[in-house]
């Protein structure tokens, strides 16, 4: 039965299952994409943000460290809207893609849908550990709010349809 989060008015979900399953399978992705990183001209930029969004979901995932995951999600969401900001304006300015783009063949797109997906489960797990900091409970017993459930499930969906599309379909043309 959910119960209210105190002094947040907002309903607490189930067991933090979904939670966990959703931050080890976004630790996945943000690991493979930081290793493939290493190719880059511009590495030392991209490089840092998935690494450090890739630990925060996984140590999320075990529900281990709240304040080093604090502190990680906060860099990697700050990093996260100024790498956002940086490819959208870089995009506007050079006409190489519109800001609603979803022609993944092009780098300014590839690099908009990370930072994006990396903005948003900063922002889910910045929010699962205010409830907690509210609200400790042991690990075992930890719940999340239940629109934190449902935005990394669809986050997980998105990026991976996304991830599917892209090496199913796009990745023979690719532009640089």
């Amino acid at each position: 039965m959910p119960r209210q989060a105190p002094n947040s008015g907002k309903k607490m979900g189930r067991p933090a299952r979904l939670f966990a399953s959703c931050s080890l399978l976004l630790a996945s992705l943000f690991a493979y994409s930081a290793s493939v990183q290493l190719d880059d001209p511009d590495w030392y930029l991209w490089l840092p943000l998935y690494a450090c969004a890739s630990v925060v979901n996984l140590v999320r995932a075990t529900f281990k460290s709240k304040t080093i995951s604090r502190r990680i999600a906060k860099f990697a969401f700050c990093l996260g809207v100024s790498l956002l900001l940086k490819v959208v304006m870089e995009a506007y300015l050079h006409g190489l893609a519109g800001f609603w783009s979803l022609d993944l063949r092009k780098r300014v797109v590839r690099e908009k849908m990370g930072s994006f997906f990396v903005v948003i489960s900063m922002f889910l797990q910045l929010e699962a550990l205010s409830i907690q900091k509210k609200d400790p409970l042991p690990a075992d017993k930890m719940v999340v709010p239940t629109h934190v459930d449902f935005g990394m499930a669809i986050l997980v969906a998105v990026s991976c349809v996304l991830s599917f599309v892209f090496f199913v379909f796009v990745k023979e043309d690719m532009e640089l």
